[in-house]
């Protein structure tokens, strides 16, 4: 996924300290103005927690350490967005927004069918409609899994198999929007429709209408997604893929046998659909030396690698440029059929072409959070020590694979035995893409839950028995500060309420996974006018990477973060990551502040024989640049730079790899030791047992992501993450109608999103934890502040009311049926935790709404 826009601000938050207060213990003697660590090792550890220096082998052109936030004066600062004032006034240009001479309007034509053979196209009503200056037909659908085709094997149709409703088909050019639409409308394409199932039940079943008649495999996307290769398939089912250290195992019986208590039962969780507010789309202009393209994309890179290989152009034929975009969760990478057609077109037509994706295509078309149905067991001990763990998963990605929901079994606890089988299970519905911390907000749904019935079963507290099973030393400093943040010692016990309204705390915790990017250069330049400008095609899709990177820059050059032009979002600049997985913090920074500190020596050796001092006798601060040993000697920065011998001096940097630590390599970076990310949410919410109806009224949400460069940044992404995790828990549901194939709430409308008038208040705390990595020691926020919120209330719920809810969305009905079924077998004297009582519900597993 992605790092996450921030479009949207929780309302009313209470102020929240930047930063954990600091144990006076942790505070040496003089002051906090004092270094923590010796200055020339790196921090390690957590600010207020425990913290130490240690030795780094680094490069020889790279930096030395940074000291702690605190003693920085614009690195953990926080920063308002340099792009702030033209995003508000709309001086931003987004896609959209971009109007290029002889502009053609396109739309994509899509199948209103969700398994058909093509027979035949017509577009000759199409071409002549007014205004139409070109057409194409797609012979290939990007986004999909491919089937694997037997030697020699022939299609028996020219064009490429429909397999799902919204599937692209063709594309018109046209002088209006209105004219495309309407030419659109003119192509007669006539189907031989063939049975499907989108249901993932009954395409599991003996006999289902197969997707695909053989092989059928995926690859993964700058952003995720995909499958693993070289697993079995049978029918619409392929898998297991098999993950945990105990894969070669055929089961887990013995193991569990060693367990005092086990917890069991089945999770299902919905697929979510992208609702940027920005839909997906380009501006597209092919010309004979170059072909231009405006995207809205998370990977300038991605889009342009894939249309020069499509239209076998070099790519530095290929130029790709986000200025803006509103919002990208892990679906905008690539080109995407759209993308294609819209190309297709600027060719034919000679004329550049714009291809906005309305909200029904959006919905549709480009991708979407795979669905998961997750029969869990995990054992422990009385002690409270895990013994074996056991996940089963089958999700559908519709037409595509990567529906795994593993990542939490794996690598959340250390546990001696885990085995985890993720299956694929194909429908004629649309592909998954990836989406914001892919597999990991349904995974933790149910595992968090599970964790919660298994301290119940021991007679423990959750934060206890989490203080027993967890290792991570960022989740135990964040559950302490949020448990007193949220009241957590004045918790009622459950179902305590005796009104209709019941009130609840809950706690889940999230695992993510410090990654970065090789493929991460940056350009800083120092022009003689004293103009500083940093380069790079990293884009920045919401989440304030253009801020972050001047912080670094004015840090290292002693200016302030608005004497620094961020130039990104284009191709022609040095080649930056794909903005996705909460990657880009880690992986861009490091080399903007290795750049920056390379042109900062340059500055220095030749302004130094001028100043009649020696380069290591000069320091940069607050826009000068002076003698430590003589302070009378001092230019401002301008007068500094005018001092150069050229008229520009540069240097280009890429992201080099995370610095070894002796005993330990480069890190583990896989969510516990050095490098993994935690997080901890608290949700407190009203059940109305009446209605039906959970009313979230706060979520404490802490976090880790290394170092915070832009405090401010970072609390808007823990708001997104929440605001997004709660209208997935909440309320949204693509809902299919199994007579047609077709999504009844294809809009903003009927696919329900939380609104401003769900929102809770929000409590966002930051932790800063320094591994000594990389010379920024930055980590992305993105993923982590999604992933454990639907749990946290989840586990609220259950406080509140004495029901657990194991199906996402959790809607009224869901409520309601979820209490009724307690009362049952409460009156049958049955255990309500009874596995065999809590299967999938059948209101969501045919399809059908179960909304209010």
């Amino acid at each position: 996924m992605a790092d996450a826009p921030s479009t949207a601000q929780a309302p009313a938050a209470a102020p929240v300290p930047e930063k954990p207060p600091v144990p006076q213990a942790a505070i040496p003697k003089g002051g906090p103005a004092t270094p923590l660590v010796d200055p020339k090792q790196f921090p390690v550890g957590i600010y207020g927690d425990k913290l130490e220096g240690a030795v780094r082998k680094t490069p020889e052109n790279e930096p030395p350490p940074l000291p702690v936030n605190e003693h920085l004066k614009v690195i953990g600062k926080a920063t308002p967005r340099l792009d702030g004032r033209a995003k508000v006034t709309g001086a931003a240009r987004y896609t959209a927004d971009i109007k290029l001479p002889g502009l053609l309007y396109g739309r994509m034509l899509t199948s209103p069918h969700p398994h058909a053979k093509i027979k035949s196209i017509d577009t000759s009503a199409a071409e002549r409609a007014p205004g139409v200056k070109a057409i194409h037909v797609l012979d290939r659908v990007l986004g999909v899994a491919e089937e694997k085709k037997k030697e020699g094997e022939v299609a028996d149709t020219k064009f490429p198999i429909v397999r799902f409703a919204g599937q692209p088909i063709a594309g018109v050019a046209a002088e209006t929007q209105q004219q495309a639409d309407d030419a659109a409308r003119m192509i007669k394409v006539v189907y031989e429709v063939l049975p499907f199932v989108t249901n993932e039940d009954q395409a599991r079943a003996e006999g289902a209408p197969l997707v695909f008649t053989g092989e059928a495999a995926q690859a993964g996307t700058a952003g995720g997604g995909g499958g693993p290769t070289g697993v079995p398939q049978k029918g619409n089912v392929r898998g297991p893929a098999k993950g945990g250290n105990k894969r070669e195992a055929p089961n887990l019986d013995d193991t569990f046998k060693e367990a005092d208590v086990i917890v069991e039962a089945v999770y299902h969780t919905q697929v979510q659909t992208h609702s940027p507010l920005e839909t997906h789309g380009v501006v597209a202009d092919f010309k004979p030396d170059m072909l231009t393209v405006y995207a809205s994309t998370q990977g300038t890179g991605s889009v342009r690698d894939e249309l020069a290989a499509i239209f076998k152009l070099q790519k530095s034929q290929v130029r790709v440029i986000t200025e803006y975009m509103g919002g990208g969760f892990g679906a905008k990478f690539g080109a995407g059929n759209f993308g294609v057609l819209a190309t297709h077109l600027s060719k034919k037509a000679g004329a550049p072409v714009r291809m906005m994706l309305d909200r029904k295509e959006q919905h549709l078309s480009v991708g979407n959070r795979p669905s998961s149905h997750q029969r869990l067991k995990i054992g422990a001990k009385k002690d409270g020590k895990l013994v074996a763990i056991h996940l089963v998963n089958h999700g559908t990605a519709g037409v595509g694979t990567g529906a795994g929901a593993s990542g939490a079994a794996q690598n959340m606890y250390p546990c001696p035995a885990v085995l985890t089988e993720d299956y694929d299970v194909f429908t004629h519905a649309g592909p998954s893409a990836a989406f914001r911390a892919p597999g990991h907000p349904q995974a933790v749904f149910a595992f968090e839950q599970a964790i919660d019935e298994l301290a119940e079963k021991l007679g423990m507290d959750p934060l206890a028995f989490r203080e027993t099973i967890d290792d991570s030393d960022a989740r135990r400093v964040e559950r302490k500060l949020g448990a007193e943040k949220i009241g957590w010692a004045s918790r009622k016990p459950n179902a305590s309420d005796t009104g209709p309204v019941k009130k609840g705390i809950g706690v889940a915790q999230s695992v993510w996974y410090r990654m970065s990017s090789r493929d991460s250069n940056v350009e800083v330049r120092i022009t003689h006018d004293g103009s500083v400008e940093l380069l790079s095609s990293v884009q920045d899709i919401g989440g304030g990477i253009r801020t972050a990177l001047a912080q670094v820059v004015a840090e290292e050059l002693g200016l302030k973060p608005t004497d620094v032009r961020i130039k990104i979002g284009d191709t022609q600049f040095p080649k930056g990551p794909e903005s996705g997985g909460s990657v880009t913090t880690g992986s861009i920074t490091p080399p903007a502040r290795n750049a920056a500190w390379q042109v900062r020596q340059q500055l220095l050796q030749a302004v130094a024989p001028t100043m009649g001092v020696q380069p290591d006798d000069l320091v940069m601060a607050d826009g000068k640049v002076a003698s430590k040993s003589d302070p009378s000697k001092s230019l401002t920065f301008r007068q500094a730079a005018a001092k150069l011998p050229g008229e520009q001096i540069s240097a280009t940097v890429r992201r080099t790899p995370d610095y070894e630590v002796e005993g330990e390599g480069r890190g583990r970076g896989r969510g516990r030791g050095p490098g993994g990310l935690g997080g901890v949410h608290f949700a407190e919410v009203r059940v109305d047992t009446e209605t039906g109806r959970i009313y979230v009224d706060r979520v404490v949400a802490v976090h880790d992501c290394g170092r915070p460069i832009n405090p401010l940044g970072v609390h808007s992404q823990v708001n997104g993450g929440v605001i997004q995790g709660l209208s997935y828990a909440l309320y949204e549901n693509r809902i299919l109608d199994r007579n047609t194939g077709l999504m009844v709430n294809p809009n903003l409308e009927q696919y329900k999103i939380a609104g401003s008038k769900e929102m809770p208040q929000i409590d966002s705390i930051l932790i800063e934890q320094y591994w000594g990595r990389s010379s920024t020691d930055a980590a992305g926020i993105g993923e982590p502040a999604v992933i454990p919120t639907a749990a946290a209330i989840a586990n609220a719920v259950y406080n509140a009311t004495g029901v657990r809810i194991r199906e996402l969305p959790m809607t009224p009905g869901v409520v309601l049926k979820a209490l009724a079924e307690k009362k049952a077998t409460a009156d049958a004297g049955k255990s309500a935790d009874d596995p065999a009582a809590i299967e999938r519900p059948a209101a969501a597993a045919d399809g059908r709404s179960v909304n209010s």
